[in-house]
């Protein structure tokens, strides 16, 4: 779930075509242009589709640098995550299951999701960045468009606990904090398929001034992993078109749990300050 920026980036699908020649590389171009369309077929089928042969689809995969078949696929579904759009999504979802069953396809894709995570957090890089995140003199959570609600989310409760925290999701404010970011702060970016624009470069220009940038998306080529120091890959994929969150959702929820057991006393410190308004404030619903 968390990696370290290496390998396999999104940086690497122009250099991955480079790599083959002219010839080779009009073979390969329409799997990589449109993977969605074959990333479920075989090998001998993919060949029928590009009017190649299975040996010639090998060594292309092997000069573009997949010891093996199987790790081409891997990529092609995630670059086939990555490039999704809301009409791929809702127009590929099965047609036939009726209203109640598209119900049973939600739930059981969000299960799925939540098992990717659980099986692949890696409880120690969770940590790891809890600690960054206490060391930080400020905290800039990006995210806009539908991840707005994410990292907005993930503001308030570290604004809740004691941290320095704030969130953006406009064009012209996420670029104007982000110029102000040092190497003492951290910015995390939350966005997910081709990666919103405003928040690639904000973890770009974190990077490029020393701040620690951690990425939140659904695949290791993604932009956001590319320009982000370690990224958390969070499953997405469902029939809704917006994509499912719930394995976003859960990967924030125990950040903050480790968050907020990490100090527990200065945790416990804040909610004591907070237990007269949380009993009888003012914000509360009460009968009259």
């Amino acid at each position: 779930m968390a990696k370290k920026r290496k390998g396999r980036g999104g940086s690497r699908f122009p250099s991955l075509v480079r790599a083959l020649s002219p010839k080779r590389q009009e073979v390969i171009r329409p799997l990589l242009e449109h993977p969605r369309r074959y990333v479920l077929h075989s090998l001998r089928d993919l060949a029928k589709e590009l009017n190649s042969a299975p040996a010639t689809l090998l060594r292309i995969a092997r000069e573009m640098g997949f010891p093996r078949f199987r790790d081409f696929r891997r990529y092609l579904h995630e670059l086939s995550v990555a490039q999704a759009t809301p009409f791929d999504v809702l127009e590929s979802s099965s047609g036939n299951s009726g209203l109640e069953g598209r119900i049973e396809e939600s739930l059981n894709h969000d299960m799925a999701n939540l098992r990717g995570l659980s099986h692949s957090i890696d409880k120690k890089r969770l940590l790891a960045l809890v600690k960054k995140l206490y060391a930080a003199d400020s905290i800039l959570v990006v995210g806009g468009d539908m991840a707005e609600s994410l990292a907005r989310f993930l503001e308030y409760n570290l604004m809740v606990i004691g941290l320095n925290a704030a969130g953006v999701s406009g064009t012209g404010e996420t670029l104007h904090r982000a110029r102000q970011l040092t190497r003492k702060d951290v910015v995390i970016g939350i966005s997910f398929r081709r990666g919103l624009r405003q928040t690639v470069e904000a973890l770009r220009q974190a990077r490029s001034r020393g701040a620690y940038a951690v990425g939140i998306t659904d695949s290791s080529i993604s932009p956001v992993a590319r320009y982000s120091s370690e990224y958390f890959v969070t499953p997405t994929e469902g029939p809704l078109y917006a994509g499912s969150y719930v394995a976003a959702m859960a990967l924030l929820n125990a950040l903050l749990v480790t968050c907020s057991n990490y100090q527990r006393g200065r945790t416990l410190g804040v909610f004591r300050e907070l237990e007269k308004e949380q009993r009888t404030g003012f914000r509360w619903f009460t009968e009259s």
